[in-house]
């Protein structure tokens, strides 16, 4: 197959996409696709325009890296790589290739369905994120739902809509996307995480200064779908708890916002810590003896925090805050890795904690059923298997 896949980012870049992305073009790559990344160039990196990398042939768009300047500049970053993109991918597409268009930019999938269809192409939407209902959900702004119908054709006349769980396929069918054309392939984790023992993380827990003490670790982006308020409360309740640590690591909107409100409420106890490489990444997950996933409820079915995999692929608990009865509350508890709590359940959550803390043979055995999660449904290979199954069908 010729496949060509659309997203901003993509190696060296290390956010969740560029990860998951780069995992699977190089997977089929090596499976004897012809595969082609049509990405943004990386700021401050110099890498060039057009190379080949294991097998994945890159062509990488000028662009905007304004974000720093706020939301004017993060529609310039998002409107230059849109054109940017759609001009490579018309020139490159040919008919009967395979067109595979995620979802950043937001709505990146309508001008890649229209460009692949004018090229005789296939089109494939893989739906990392559900727009524009998380921005309607996020700021209020109602009018943002005018570019639906358009997003909906989109999706509609699509060859497959490709999404992460059984929640965000149900957003797709409300689309009005017929049931045969909606595929759930869960993300996983980053290609050679494994479980980890606390001794990886040793170096890093002296150098936090976070020796003796049991983390409560929350990695990943600290963006506005996830609900971290509710983190800073249980800090609060277990102030007192002097061997009970909060660590964040990552970036992202909230970032200094929540580390604004930890200092001015005194929580000495929270630290906050810059996004790890992923070469470093087993050991900083390592370092969590409890990880935190959160979403903020009206987003639940909008969205599927693919940490959760690299943390039970490092065979770590999870403590989940959000709306009961959604994919990810149901996932935790009924795999028996971990804990779900709504966000008004501060004192529950402190309570867990706390137990976890004092009871070291029930973490083991939430620890042990996340590595039993980990090992049966995280690997890049059982996503490769669910991609060629669904686009084999269509060559």
């Amino acid at each position: 197959m010729r496949l060509i896949f659309l997203n901003r980012f993509y190696w060296p870049e290390e956010s969740a996409t560029a990860q998951l992305l780069t995992d699977l073009a190089e997977a089929l790559a090596v499976a004897g696709h012809e595969v082609t990344v049509i990405t943004s160039r990386p700021h401050g990196k110099n890498v060039p325009a057009r190379e080949t990398r294991h097998g994945v042939n890159i062509l990488r768009t000028r662009g905007t890296r304004w974000s720093r300047l706020g939301l004017a500049g993060k529609a310039a970053d998002f409107l230059t790589f849109y054109f940017g993109a759609l001009s490579r991918l018309a020139y490159s597409a040919q008919r009967g290739d395979t067109v595979v268009a995620l979802t950043d930019p937001p709505l990146l999938g309508i001008g890649a369905w229209l460009v692949s269809r004018l090229c005789g192409a296939k089109i494939f939407h893989w739906v990392q994120d559900v727009y524009p209902e998380i921005a309607t959900a996020l700021t209020g702004q109602g009018w943002l739902q005018a570019v639906r119908p358009l997003r909906d054709l989109a999706w509609r006349s699509a060859n497959g809509c490709v999404t992460l769980g059984s929640d965000m396929a149900g957003m797709l069918a409300q689309a009005g996307v017929s049931p045969t054309r909606i595929f759930v392939i869960p993300n996983w984790a980053p290609a050679g995480l494994t479980i980890q023992p606390r001794t990886a993380a040793d170096t890093l827990r002296a150098a936090w200064q976070l020796e003796g003490k049991f983390v409560v670790a929350y990695s990943g982006n600290l963006g506005r779908v996830h609900d971290l308020d509710p983190v800073l409360d249980v800090a609060a309740a277990l102030r007192d708890e002097s061997d009970i640590a909060f660590v964040f690591i990552g970036g992202g909107a909230q970032r200094s916002r929540m580390k604004a409100l930890a200092a001015a409420r005194g929580l000495t106890q929270v630290q906050f810590r810059p996004t790890q490489p992923r070469t470093e990444l087993a050991a900083s997950l390592a370092l969590g003896d409890l990880h935190l996933v959160t979403l903020l409820p009206g987003c639940e079915r909008l969205v599927f925090p693919s940490k959760l995999y690299g943390v039970t692929a490092v065979g770590r608990p999870v403590l989940f805050i959000g709306p009961r009865g959604r994919e990810i509350a149901r996932l935790v508890e009924t795999q028996g890795f971990g804990r779900a709590f709504t966000r008004d359940e501060v004192a529950a959550i402190s309570a867990a904690i706390r137990q976890l803390h004092t009871d070291p043979g029930q973490l083991r055995q939430l620890a042990a059923a996340a590595a039993a999660y980990g090992r049966d449904h995280t690997g890049p290979a059982r996503a490769l298997a669910g991609w060629e199954k669904i686009l084999r069908p269509v060559e």
